[in-house]
């Protein structure tokens, strides 16, 4: 036990200083490092989270099924797809131990343009996740311990606007959640290299990070491909139930495309939660108190599957 939290502790390490190196062998180096210990810290510590491979057009996508220890029969499940830079061995223990602890199964995957899909096998970004979308849900319903008609898909930080677009258009998912809210990423980006080019410090990895993710050469590239990237015009084709989650102090995504995306969404049953400075969680996915968001985000998934 002890074995496996400090390989998971080096785990968080390596994944975090591979953010600031650009694209190159040792990036690719240090994600390697990342996964080899992530996968001997769940052998002791979460013995229930297996490595699969989710079918994907002409390829696979890498992923983690984390099943929950607490389920019987066909029990509900969520797809968790990552942001920018957060990797599926991140997801599997930020929102999938707390949602297997509630009965509910969760498969954490790489999507184009995140982690090893990424990194290893240069499969980029793409505007209409509903495909990659689509691709888990089969997955999903195949496995035996999953109820079909129960199956949620989350989204963290740029997932948030990922997992709202596959909401939109793949019927099937019958509830989402937005961790980290986006309305508008195109608009997000405008924002951000502002800054960037202004000499702010904030996300000064990001020109050479972003056009690497979304398969361009550089950021000019980038942002016109980032103007897809947008939720207005599919929001409204929401109508399963969706969470939308952010911190009042996000100093990476406004608070106020959390608001946006709330107002216009369709569905009847959709909840907003930003997190305060007073009660904490109030930064960025929670980072400043992550358990608090973990747990409210599996509460409600358990009560909506």
């Amino acid at each position: 036990l002890t074995a496996g939290t400090w390989y998971l502790h080096a785990m968080v390490y390596y994944l975090y200083g591979e953010r600031f190196m650009h694209p190159g062998d040792k990036k690719i180096a240090n994600y390697r490092a990342c996964m080899r210990c992530f996968e001997k810290g769940v052998r002791y510590r979460f013995p229930y989270i297996s490595r699969c491979e989710v079918r994907y057009l002409d390829t696979t996508l890498p992923a983690y099924f984390v099943k929950s220890p607490h389920a019987s029969g066909r029990a509900p499940a969520m797809v968790c797809f990552d942001g920018l830079d957060l990797c599926k061995e991140m997801s599997a223990l930020f929102a999938g131990v707390e949602i297997a602890n509630r009965g509910v199964h969760l498969l954490a995957i790489d999507g184009p343009g995140q982690g090893e899909a990424l990194r290893l096998q240069e499969i980029p970004s793409r505007f209409d996740y509903e495909v990659p979308g689509s691709a888990a849900y089969e997955y999903m319903a195949g496995r035996p311990e999953v109820d079909p008609a129960r199956v949620g898909v989350m989204g963290f930080s740029m997932g948030g606007y990922y997992a709202p677009r596959i909401a939109a258009f793949e019927k099937r998912y019958k509830a989402c959640v937005a961790w980290g809210a986006h309305f508008d990423y195109h608009a997000t980006w405008v924002t951000r290299r502002r800054e960037m080019e202004a000499g702010g410090t904030k996300v000064t990895s990001a020109k050479f990070h972003l056009p690497w993710v979304l398969g361009v050469p550089d950021m000019d590239a980038a942002m016109r491909k980032l103007e897809n990237y947008r939720l207005a015009e599919v929001a409204g084709k929401i109508d399963c139930p969706i969470l939308i989650t952010h911190g009042e102090c996000d100093t990476i995504v406004p608070v106020a495309m959390a608001h946006k995306l709330y107002e216009a969404v369709g569905s009847k049953n959709k909840t907003l939660k930003i997190f305060t400075a007073a009660e904490g969680g109030a930064e960025h996915m929670q980072g400043d108190n992550r358990p608090m968001g973990a747990n409210f985000v599996a509460d409600w998934v358990m009560e909506n599957l």
